[in-house]
């Protein structure tokens, strides 16, 4: 996949994770992921951008923090991401995390150089100290705009670069406060469709709020048991089990919404590390398979129906559902939420021509965000 990007020629490339940066050494590791970009792109050093504070993600002193219920928590010690199913986070400092996973040295530039306009000599100091990977705090626009300014005034040193939506805020803060991008993007906007279909993997509160609110709204709650993934054909039939109940619930004037738990104290998700543990496969691999098959579901309840727009929610079941159906390119439509919105997908299959995808992380989303995916935003 790195070969194919730096083929492009693009001045920078983004090795996307999660905002809220959940990895381990051995599921997940973002530290082998830039030990092979770093050798692939070259470069002098690696950007590390995590905080998004558009998304309530900042980092302060090498600490993430991200918000829950409307307020900020450290990241060992939030409700969602310390209990995380598959990379429970238990370390802030993602400087220390991330040492976990690469031999590479990980330097800092704090938000205190990035507010008094010291960021220059604060990343010049780390990387004579040895640096390879530089984290760079961010609280609010303006220590953005800076990271951006120094990704963006280096990036023939740079190349390669690793974090969350964040790469992409501070580039562009930084573009907007010299002049190259409008100050004010046009608004993007979403027409109303009568039905929508919904898959969920995410074991999130505030997943579990939105599902809880759709099925006030007209949505039919279809729970999909993922115990069963811990075996293939055993899986299968509860895909093709679930498929028939979406199918039956758009027959009967609903929306389907099939979700694989609610909340991290839904009794589902204890059942499910028990039957991996049991099982003696893998929760890496469970996890790939409950994506894919909540994808293969997705697509050929689509398909069946003819309906054109199709939601996501978790950021690891987006990615293995997006793969499962075939995507190979989203364009963005509208925006729903900060780090969320409306796309238009590319398949290899025509009959999918107009196919629209919303993809969402466990903790993104206002409580009505599947009703508002129906009705529109105008």
């Amino acid at each position: 996949m790195f070969a194919a990007l730096a083929a492009t020629g693009a001045p920078i490339a983004h090795y996307k994770t999660c905002s809220t940066f959940d990895s381990s050494p051995e599921i997940g590791s973002i530290g082998r992921a830039i030990d092979i970009g770093a050798a692939m792109f070259g470069g002098d050093w690696t950007p590390l951008v995590v905080a998004a504070p558009a998304l309530g993600r900042w980092q302060v002193f090498g600490n993430l923090f991200a918000v829950s219920n409307g307020a900020p928590h450290r990241l060992d010690r939030h409700p969602s991401m310390s209990r995380h199913p598959v990379t429970p986070m238990d370390e802030a400092d993602l400087g220390r995390h991330l040492a976990r996973q690469t031999a590479r040295r990980i330097g800092l530039v704090d938000f205190l150089a990035l507010q008094s306009g010291g960021g220059d000599v604060a990343l010049a100091a780390t990387l004579a100290d040895g640096a390879q990977i530089v984290s760079l705090d961010a609280v609010d626009e303006a220590t953005l705009a800076e990271a951006g300014r120094l990704i963006w005034q280096n990036r023939d040193a740079v190349r390669f670069t690793v974090g969350s939506q964040g790469i992409e805020y501070a580039l562009v803060a930084h573009w907007r406060a010299a002049g190259l991008l409008p100050a004010v993007p046009q608004p993007l906007r979403m027409e109303a469709v009568s039905r929508i279909v919904a898959v969920s993997g995410s074991c999130s509160p505030v997943t579990a709020e939105q599902i809880v609110h759709a099925g006030g709204q007209g949505f039919r709650c279809i729970p999909i048991d993922a115990t069963q993934a811990v075996d293939a054909k055993a899986w299968q039939r509860e895909t093709a089990r679930a498929t028939a109940a979406a199918l039956q619930a758009l027959g009967e004037g609903f929306d389907p919404l099939v979700h694989t738990a609610l909340g991290p104290d839904d009794p589902a998700v204890a059942a499910l590390r028990e039957a991996v543990r049991s099982s003696g496969v893998s929760m890496g691999d469970v996890n790939d398979r409950i994506g894919t098959g909540l994808g293969t579901l997705l697509r050929d309840v689509l398909r069946e129906t003819g309906l054109t727009r199709g939601v996501i929610a978790g950021g690891d079941t987006s990615g293995h559902a997006v793969q499962a159906m075939g995507v190979r390119a989203l364009t963005a439509l509208a925006s729903l939420a900060p780090g969320s919105g409306l796309c238009r997908a590319f398949t290899d299959n025509p009959d999918a021509a107009e196919l629209e995808l919303a993809l969402k992380g466990g903790q993104i989303g206002a409580v009505d965000f599947f009703s508002t995916l129906r009705c529109g935003n105008f």
